[in-house]
């Protein structure tokens, strides 16, 4: 590679590139280095040592390009264009008129263009000013939402204030401009325009409601200003084609798609309830979730508001009730959400109940209490993993502002830091800020990693939130269609009905292990049944094609009712056997393999069960099914472990 080629690359991205080389070099070097011995030339030693000295101040190097600021020097022009087909990973079976055709021209799917003149603008020197101003506009008082105002403003200051300790723009610091996003319609606007013209930014972050980003979006292209976005997730944002917004948090359109998803392909259900704040975000943020209801054909049978501030959501719930729903979508926020969970259950209803993401929340579990177990919510990330990221996060976050980052700090910090990058990136110029964020195609920051499209949103899948046991479960739960499920739910048996054993007492055999004892320790067990069950023993510590033999004459001969297998390689014996022959199997083995194959003939219980209570598991279903091994795979399969019932 020649030196010209090596030059273009920015230096922060060799150094992310060299770091875990360098690393490994550095491990190896110091494991491979002798210490100094009897015998060892001062030479010898002196080389070693230098050699090591050299890849740590490597390391040094490495690490201090990496969190530098690069003020400009490798601005890369505009992005070259990228398609993405469908928009927003729509999946096929909620995609508009699917079923019926093929559209002409589809919106979306290529990269936003901008064919300005702003990255025409000379760059401004980091001498030439004495700080990089940012702004942010978010409700940070006066307004319904200003605690999650608050904990945007900390997110975005603590990546603010760890930029400017790794030697900010050049050694000049980034400053934040704040301006509260006013709950008046309109009176944003005037905000934006004092940070493009009268502060002079040259990005922001903000807002979180949609009407104020739209208004404020608006202004970005008069003036082309970059908006960075980790908080409004209406989805009509970015589909006005301006060129001058970034989004990190998946939209109500990956919002409502994934909640359809796990409700009518996944659970099942036919018949559900909306029930959402009377604001723009309830009112936009249903409407995705309706239009995949509609077409995977389950219209929402009814929609019901209430006024944010509301304490009493009764009458909506009667109104649910009454429409006869098995399942409720809240879109709102977590103190109401709890509320209705609360009054909900007092009032005796069972559906199941989902929410977007701002339904989880503290408040949620506080005004909820046990009512919210069971509780299904749309998450953007996991905050419950122990990635290193997210926990030196979590900690530094905590120690600056003592609380816990909720969803709208950890993101405004993660956005706030790719703007920084941006900035460093391209310099301080407007367009080719805007030019490196629309190139971005992932990053990974302590939420997690982000896939954006070329629409400049985030497309990750994102996560199910479920309540148990009064916590939140976190998995990754992709809108689309599973082509196959593993493991999942319960083995199903789709063959022929099963003919009754022979008349006569019914074999049960015990495979293991020195079979013939623990068939004499047990035996005394059969002894409430009157003769009607017998034991048979065949030992599995013999050669392999005798133990094989046993079992098929066992199964085939003398018309074993089911068996019992002790330990890893006899279940597994057994189990393949099991599945051509139709018979019931207790493995008592650790080995979760035995289950996995998905074979459902196979039940598997704890290697520490005695095999006295797998005796007792057998005849329990035994009673109920009768001498007929389909019968018998049934109850077994259903039955839960427990002491056997008495003997008919």
């Amino acid at each position: 590679m020649g030196l010209h080629t090596v030059a273009r690359i920015p230096p922060a991205d060799v150094a992310q590139a060299l770091l875990p080389a360098v690393s490994r070099l550095v491990s190896t070097r110091v494991r491979a280095v002798p210490k100094p011995s009897v015998g060892m030339s001062a030479d010898a030693a002196g080389t070693s040592a230098c050699a090591t000295q050299l890849l740590l101040v490597l390391l040094s190097a490495a690490i201090l390009h990496a969190q530098t600021c690069s003020c400009g020097a490798n601005p890369h022009g505009p992005p070259p264009n990228r398609e993405q087909r469908p928009y927003a990973n729509t999946p096929e079976d909620m995609r508009p008129f699917s079923k019926f055709t093929v559209p002409y021209y589809e919106n979306y799917d290529k990269l936003v263009e901008y064919n300005g003149a702003a990255r025409d603008v000379p760059t401004v020197k980091p001498a030439d000013v004495d700080e990089v101003r940012i702004g942010f506009l978010g409700p940070v008082e006066n307004h319904p939402d200003q605690r999650l105002g608050q904990a945007m403003l900390h997110g975005a200051q603590l990546a603010i204030e760890e930029a400017n300790a790794r030697g900010a723009y050049g050694g000049k610091p980034f400053k934040l401009m704040v301006h509260n996003d006013q709950a008046v319609w309109g009176a944003s606007s005037n905000e934006m325009v004092k940070m493009a013209y009268d502060d002079k930014v040259w990005a922001m972050l903000g807002s979180i409601s949609s009407d104020s980003t739209h208004i404020a979006l608006r202004v970005s292209l008069k003036a082309e200003v970059p908006i960075v976005n980790s908080a409004s997730t209406d989805p009509t944002i970015p589909e006005t084609i301006i060129p001058w917004y970034f989004t990190t948090i998946q939209d109500d359109r990956v919002q409502g798609y994934t909640l359809a998803r796990r409700i009518y392909t996944e659970v099942g259900l036919h018949k559900v309830a909306l029930l959402r704040a009377n604001d723009r975000y309830g009112r936009f943020g249903v409407l995705k979730f309706k239009d995949a209801s509609r077409r995977l054909g389950h219209p929402v049978v009814i929609e019901q508001k209430y006024q944010p501030g509301d304490s009493d959501f009764r009458r909506e719930l009667r109104i649910i009730n009454e429409s006869d729903a098995d399942g409720i979508v809240i879109w709102g926020d977590a103190a109401p959400a709890g509320t209705i969970l609360k009054q909900m259950r007092d009032m005796g209803m069972k559906q199941r109940v989902f929410g977007s993401f701002r339904v989880l929340g503290d408040d949620l579990l506080a005004n909820a209490g046990d009512s919210a177990e069971g509780l299904e919510i749309v998450f953007p990330f996991d905050p419950t993993r122990d990635d290193p990221g997210w926990l030196a996060f979590n900690q530094r976050f905590e120690k600056r502002f003592g609380a816990h980052p909720d969803v709208f700090a950890s993101l405004a910090y993660d956005t706030m830091n790719i703007l920084v990058q941006a900035i460093c990136r391209a310099g301080l110029n407007r367009g080719r800020i805007r030019d490196v964020l629309t190139g971005l195609e992932n990053y990974k920051g302590v939420t997690g990693d982000m896939v954006f499209d070329p629409n400049c949103k985030n497309m990750v899948p994102m996560y199910l939130a479920t309540v148990h046991g009064g916590k939140y479960q976190f998995r990754r739960y992709p809108m689309q269609a599973p082509y196959a499920k593993v493991g999942e739910g319960s083995v199903k048996y789709n063959g022929p009905p099963l003919p009754d054993a022979a008349a006569g007492p019914v074999r049960i055999g015990i495979f293991g292990p020195d079979a013939e004892a623990v068939v004499a320790r047990i035996s005394p067990l059969l002894a409430p049944y009157q003769g009607r069950y017998s034991l048979v023993a065949v030992p599995s510590d013999v050669p392999w094609g005798q133990a094989s033999t046993g079992l098929v004459n066992l199964i085939y001969d003398q018309e074993a009712l089911g068996l019992i297998a002790t330990g890893r390689n006899a279940s597994h014996l057994a189990e393949q056997l099991a599945a051509k022959s139709f018979v019931p199997l207790i493995a008592v083995t650790a080995d979760h393999d035995v289950t996995s194959v998905n074979i459902p003939w196979v039940i598997r219980l704890p290697a520490d069960t005695p095999i006295e209570d797998a005796l007792g598991r057998f005849l329990a279903a035994a009673e109920k099914s009768g001498p007929n091994r389909g019968r018998l795979r049934e109850v077994l399969v259903g039955q839960p472990a427990a002491a056997s019932p008495a003997p008919r």
